[in-house]
């Protein structure tokens, strides 16, 4: 019988994520329909789990009963975007249902170019130097004479390991820093002398970092996990990088930092999205905002489709999936 995969992303998204020859691959695996598109969504059908094989999801699909995925026809799903949260509930997995995350690895390694950038730009102070230099248009106000910090002499702090971290490990490794740190509870010592980072706990990371880059995903033991106590503990000056989830700061309490001077932040990710026009991080030469892009690079865009099909076709063909989520995992993904 013809595997038959319901597609429920949008046109133009679907072509950013899938170019020409993964499109092919997929329309190889079995008779692909598309779903309808309504305001930039696209629903997937009450009668998803009788009808089709697979299911492939990604940030424009509508969110769904996920008692719709129950049938006697779906046996896959999998998410073309990172977290897989919004969509799938705990709840989905265990049952006839497998689940797999086609975005995420794809997207690890352009997540951490996008920390480091933000790490280079502050110790360097580019951003700075630009705002300073464009507005007055003077060579001394631009900053001419105004020294940064090299990457190699720092004391990094990476809070978890996770791809995006382990990826930004080897970065500034690459670039000459010596001192890295990290805190990761799910990390062994054995792991972490072979990526060439040293682990300790939350306190004395952020007590001893120059850099505290942030790569934990949001789960009911990370949210919260740097307050108000745990960034005081950092040094005057340090540099706070959070591309992963905002939840995982107290935004307030970080916000107040930034505000005092004391720290400096490159932010990817907010509580609230999309960043609200009256926010008080706007305006603050200390603070480097980016609108929620850190995995978006053309590249990575491919991959994560490139990393769908090549699911869909282990599963298929083998029954075997890469990257399955499942209840062991599904808490400590992003």
């Amino acid at each position: 019988m013809t595997a038959r995969i319901f597609v429920a992303i949008t046109t133009d998204q679907f072509d950013r994520l899938y170019d020409e020859q993964t499109q092919a691959k997929l329309h190889g695996l079995g008779e692909v329909v598309f779903g309808m598109e309504t305001d930039g969504k696209v629903a997937v059908p009450a009668d998803i789990g009788d009808e089709f094989d697979v299911l492939l999801t990604s940030w424009s699909t509508e969110r769904f009963d996920p008692a719709i995925l129950a049938g006697s026809r779906l046996h896959l799903a999998v998410h073309s975007a990172g977290s897989v949260r919004n969509l799938f509930p705990a709840e989905c997995l265990g049952g006839q249902l497998r689940l797999a995350q086609g975005g995420a690895d794809a997207m690890a390694l352009p997540v951490a170019e996008m920390a480091l950038t933000m790490t280079l730009a502050h110790l360097r102070n580019l951003v700075w130097h630009d705002r300073a230099f464009q507005r007055t248009r003077d060579w001394r106000e631009g900053g001419q004479g105004t020294l940064g910090q090299s990457i190699a002499a720092q004391h990094i702090g990476i809070v978890s390991l996770s791809r995006v971290g382990r990826h930004y490990a080897s970065m500034v490794q690459g670039l000459g820093a010596t001192s890295v740190r990290a805190y990761d509870p799910y990390c062994s010592t054995d792991d972490a002398r072979q990526l060439g980072v040293e682990l300790c706990d939350l306190e004395e990371l952020c007590a001893t970092s120059d850099v505290l880059s942030i790569h934990a995903p949001v789960t009911a033991k990370t949210a919260g996990m740097l307050g108000a106590e745990q960034l005081a503990l950092l040094p005057d000056g340090a540099i706070v990088i959070n591309t992963a989830r905002a939840q995982v700061t107290d935004e307030e309490a970080l916000l107040a930092e930034v505000k005092a001077g004391r720290l400096k932040v490159g932010l990817d990710v907010f509580t609230t999205e999309p960043l609200p026009s009256d926010s008080p991080f706007f305006g603050l030469d200390n603070a480097i905002l980016t609108p929620h892009v850190a995995g978006g690079t053309v590249q990575a865009r491919f991959a994560q489709g490139a990393t769908v099909v090549s699911e869909v076709e282990s599963f298929l063909r083998e029954g075997t999936l890469r990257a399955e989520v499942t209840s062991e995992n599904y808490d400590r993904l992003g």
